[in-house]
Formats: structure tokens, sequence, C-alpha cells
């Protein structure tokens, strides 16, 4: 696999990692219409456990088949694939190697009350599988969220010596956060930030408003005239809250947009100087023909091309 200038020059930043964990974080950055520059654009289907399966898929029956993801990641030509165990067993064997792909270790679900996940797989499972990484999502502000940090920090420990790389979905949940406060600027960066410290190799967040809620925060972020006038500017700014960009970031897609309103974001994104984007709902809810033709102006965006 020839690896680009610009991709050694980002496993550099893994100071500590072993050659088997920078190899396949060099699989998922070489892979793909990205391949080398540097981004990503990741498939993720966990949404089954998230939201359930008719509100997940209905709107697209055929992804209701596990092969129907792996392919479409495959035919857009995406950096990974992201989904929890049952899923990424259910085509692992007819999808060898023709993608990497990030084993889910937790989830939640729509029936549950607290805002904490259970953790579905093992290490072992992402080796057998011949995962490239492990994926785990964390609650900062949930009740839970130390317990969360606490078996990422174990599961973390496990993959890194076994190889494989670690994603974390950071997200802020918990009673002392309300909706305008789970996006808001100075709590991503916080979100984002506390997912380095834990040891991620990549970071996923969601894309920040421009709402400030801790009111600690706040008052910083306007005495040092810290910018989040545009989605851009609070891109950067958790760019730099990722260890001044020495850390990939990511950014999900969030809930159904319009397409010109989601491409708007993505362009933000990049101006920003964000990793990439991992994008769910947006695509595989759209017929296929649809989720290929948005996925290849996402990476034509990331591209600089459009």
């Amino acid at each position: 696999m020839r690896i680009t200038q610009r991709v050694k020059k980002i496993l550099d930043w893994y100071e500590s990692d072993n050659p088997g964990t920078k190899g396949n974080l060099a699989r998922i950055l070489m892979e793909g219409k990205l391949g080398g520059s540097g981004k990503l654009l990741i498939l993720p289907v966990d949404q089954g456990f998230e939201h359930g399966p008719a509100r997940s898929f209905a709107a697209n029956p055929p992804a209701y088949d596990p092969h129907y993801h792996f392919q479409l990641a495959i035919d857009a030509g995406l950096s990974a694939y992201a989904t929890p165990l049952g899923m990424m067993e259910a085509g692992a064997d007819t999808f060898a190697g023709a993608i990497p792909t990030i084993l889910k270790m937790n989830s939640s679900n729509s029936l549950a009350t607290t805002k904490d996940q259970a953790v579905t797989a093992s290490v072992s499972d992402a080796l057998r599988l011949g995962c490239s990484a492990i994926g785990f999502t964390i609650y900062p502000g949930s009740e839970y969220a130390f317990d969360q940090m606490e078996e990422l920090r174990e599961l973390a420990e496990e993959a890194k010596a076994a190889g494989l790389a670690v994603v974390c979905w950071s997200y802020p949940r918990g009673p002392e956060l309300d909706k305008n406060a789970e996006t808001a600027f100075d709590i991503c960066a916080y979100a984002a930030h506390m997912a380095c410290l834990m040891g991620a190799h990549i970071i996923k967040v969601k894309p920040p408003t421009a709402f400030l809620s801790l009111p600690a925060a706040k008052k910083v972020y306007e005495e040092q005239h810290i910018d989040g006038s545009t989605m851009a500017k609070r891109v950067e700014h958790i760019v730099q809250c990722c260890f001044a960009g020495r850390r990939l970031v990511v950014f999900s897609g969030g809930e159904n947009a319009t397409t010109d309103k989601l491409l708007d974001v993505i362009r933000g994104l990049r101006d920003g100087g964000a990793s990439g984007s991992i994008i769910g709902r947006n695509t595989f809810q759209r017929p296929r023909a649809e989720a290929l033709a948005l996925l290849s102006t996402i990476i034509e965006i990331f591209q600089g091309k459009a």
C-alpha cells in the first residue's frame, strides 16, 4: 500500500502507537476516493440499535439488508464502514478486505430511559472479523459518563495492544444539558477534547451551533474573542481543541436534512479544517442512486472541487 506524505505526517502525530495500529490507521486514511488526502468519509450504520429498524430503514427498504451498506460504502469510495456486531457479521465474509471496517462496541436504544450504552462486542470480535478499528460512544454530561470512560479505557488499551485503531463518538448528553446544550459550541469543543484525552485516534462529534452553554465557558469565549460566528470558525476551534489539530476529528451528518443544507454544513467543515465527516441516515435513507450522487458531491467538496 502506497502511503502519501500527508498520511505519513498524520501517523507521526500518534507517537505511542505500534506498527499494527498505525498500519490500520493508514489503511483507513488511504482508502477510497479521499485516500491519501488526510480526509475521511465514513458510513456509520448503528441506527437500528439507536432508533429501531423502521425508523432507520423504512424510507429505503433495501437498507434492511446488511450487504446493502457494505456495498454502498464500497461503491461510493468511502474511507471505512462502521456498524455493530450483528450487521458486521452478516457481511464480514462476503466483503472481507473490500473496505476498512470499524466495529461499534457499544449501543443504546430508544426504549431505554437512561443516558447509557451497553457494551455489545469485544476486541476479539473486531480481530476475528478483520476490522481496522473499534468504535465507542461516550456521553459527557451523563450520569453514566464515568463508567463509559472507564469501559473505553479498558477496550482502547486492549485494542491498541492488538494493533487496532480507536474511534470515539463523543456526544454530550445528560440531565444538565438540554437540546441546545448538546450541540453548543463550547460543549462540542469540550466533548472533542475529552475524547482526545481518552486516547482516541479518531474523534466524532456533532457539528456545533453558535450557542454557548456553560456560563464559566461563555465568559472565557467572550473575553478571549473566540469566534463562533460561522460553522467554519466553530469547526476550526474544535480542531484546535483536538490537540491543536494533532488528532483526526470528523463530524456527524445529524438527522435528515435537505441536500443543500447538508452540503452547506460539509463546506463549513471543510473550510474549518475538519478531517472529514461520518454520515449515516442522510445517505442510506435515500435511494441508492441519490445516495451515491450525494456522497460523490461530498467527496468533491472535501477535495476542494465543489
